[in-house]
C-alpha cells in the first residue's frame, strides 16, 4: 500500500514508519522536522520511504496522487505547546489537517486517518465513550475536536476518513519525548532520585505505549472501511486508566532506584477515564505493553548512554528555542524539499 504519512518524523512517527516499511508499505513521509529528521531511522525493509520537507498547510496536492491512505499526524503537539502560540495551533492542527483530508478527498484516495486525542474529553466523571461529551479546555484539545469536526463529514463511498483519539502516551520512541508524564517521571527518578508528580495525584488519564500507537495505525491501514467511515475509535487500554499518584508508583517500583515521589504545580483540571471497548469488540485492537515495562526500558537507554535528555526532547522548550532563535520561520515555506 502505498501511505502518507504526516509528521512521520514525530514522538509516533519514529515509531510508526519504521513498522509500515517493514510490513511492506511504500511510504512517503511530509514532516517540517522542527526536532530534526536524524530520528527518523528506517532500516531495510520490503517496503519504500521517501521523506519531503514540507508543510501540511500548503504542500502541493499531487503528492497525493497514487496515495492509497492518509495518516495525518502532523501537528505542535501537546497541552502546553497549543498555548505558546494558539492561533499557530488552529492553522497546523485544525486548518492543516482539514486541508489534507479534503486534498485527499479530491484525490480519490480511499482511506484517512486522522490522530486525535482523548484530552478532548478534558474533566469528566464516569467512564467515556466515543458518544460521550466532549469538554476540551486547551487549545490543543480544541484544535483536535474541530479537526475531527471537520474531517468526519467528509465521509463518502468513496473516501473513509476516521479519527483515533489516542490515550496520553508513554514509551521509548525515536524522536523521545520527556513532556509526557510517564516519561518525565522515569527521567525525573534517574537524574534526582525523585520522581515528579502533578499535584494532587488523584487525576485519572488513560495511557498507551507509543509501539502500541504505531501498532493500532498499522492495524487500522487494514480495517474494513465500511466499519471505520466517518467514525471515532478511542485507541487504548481499559485496564490502563490509572490515577497519577498510583502510576507514579508503579513507575518507581519499576527502576532500579526506587526513586520517591516529589509533588509538583497545582493540582490538573483534567481528569478522565476512557473505555476502549469500541476499537476491541469491533476492529480487533487491544495494545500489548505496560508502563512498568517501559519504564525499565527508558531508564536501561538512560543508563546506557544511548538515550540524552536534550532540549529536543522537550516540546515547548524546543519551540520557545526555535522561536527565540528566529526559527519562528516557522511559516518560512519549504516547497516540497525532498531527501
Amino acid at each position: 500500500m502505498r501511505v502518507l504519512v504526516t509528521g512521520g518524523g514525530g514522538y509516533i512517527g519514529t515509531s510508526l514508519v519504521p513498522m509500515l516499511v517493514g510490513a511492506g508499505h511504500d511510504v512517503i513521509v511530509v514532516d517540517r522536522f522542527y526536532f530534526g529528521k536524524q530520528w527518523l531511522q528506517v532500516p531495510d525493509g520490503p517496503g519504500h520511504l521517501t521523506v519531503i520537507r514540507d508543510d501540511i498547510r500548503w504542500f502541493d496536492g499531487h503528492i497525493l496522487e497514487g496515495i492509497e491512505a492518509v495518516i495525518d499526524m502532523a501537528a505542535l503537539s501537546n497541552d502546553p505547546s497549543g498555548e505558546l502560540d494558539p492561533w499557530k495551533t488552529f492553522d497546523i492542527n485544525y486548518l492543516g489537517r482539514a486541508r489534507v483530508a479534503r486534498l485527499a478527498r479530491q484525490a480519490k484516495v480511499p482511506r484517512y486517518i486522522l490522530t486525535s486525542s482523548c484530552s478532548i474529553y478534558g474533566f469528566q466523571e464516569g467512564i467515556l465513550t466515543e458518544d460521550s461529551p466532549t469538554n476540551p479546555l486547551t487549545v490543543y484539545a480544541k484544535a483536535n475536536l474541530l479537526a475531527e469536526q471537520d474531517v468526519l463529514p467528509l465521509a463518502s463511498d468513496g473516501f473513509s476518513p476516521m479519527a483515533v483519539r489516542f490515550a496520553t502516551l508513554y514509551g521509548l520512541s525515536g524522536r523521545m519525548r520527556f513532556d509526557l508524564a510517564v516519561n518525565g517521571m522515569v527521567l525525573g527518578g534517574f537524574k534526582t532520585g525523585k520522581i515528579p508528580v502533578m499535584k494532587d495525584g488523584t487525576q485519572w488519564r488513560p495511557f498507551m505505549h507509543v509501539r502500541d500507537a504505531a501498532r493500532a495505525l498499522v492495524h487500522l491501514l487494514t480495517a474494513e472501511r465500511a466499519k471505520v467511515r466517518g467514525r471515532i475509535f478511542n485507541v487504548g487500554s481499559d485496564d490502563q486508566n490509572y490515577q497519577i499518584q498510583p502510576l507514579a508508583q508503579l513507575v518507581s517500583g519499576a527502576m532500579q532506584r526506587a526513586p520517591a515521589l516529589e509533588w509538583y504545580g497545582d493540582p490538573d483540571s483534567r481528569s478522565y477515564r476512557v473505555s476502549f471497548a469500541r476499537v476491541k469488540d469491533e476492529l480487533g485492537f487491544e495494545p500489548k505493553e505496560r508502563p512498568d515495562g517501559a519504564a525499565r526500558e527508558i531508564e536501561a537507554a538512560l543508563a546506557s548512554g544511548a538515550l540524552l535528555a536534550g532540549p529536543q526532547t522537550r516540546t515547548v522548550e524546543w519551540y520557545r528555542h526555535l522561536l527565540s532563535d528566529g526559527a519562528g520561520s516557522v511559516d518560512v515555506r519549504l516547497h516540497g524539499v525532498i531527501f
